[in-house]
């Protein structure tokens, strides 16, 4: 009773044949790649991003002050 036989695993592939139909399955599945590609553009676009800040203001040089005229 712990484990399915080869006779569920048919049932329940054809159980999902019939719902999604043939081409649907790798259809979703491309999709879901395209999500997962766009997912880690995105993440991979803020890491640039919080570099170029982290550029932009440098530690090691001081900053200029004006002189003021007294």
């Amino acid at each position: 009773m712990g484990t399915f036989s080869i006779w569920h695993w048919l049932i329940v592939l054809v159980v999902v044949l019939l719902l999604f139909g043939r081409g649907k399955i790798p259809e979703l599945m491309g999709d879901m790649a395209k999500g997962i590609k766009s997912f880690k553009k995105g993440m991979s676009d803020e890491d640039e991003a919080a570099n170029a800040k982290t550029v932009e203001h440098r530690d090691d040089e001081a900053p200029k002050e004006k002189a003021s005229k007294s």
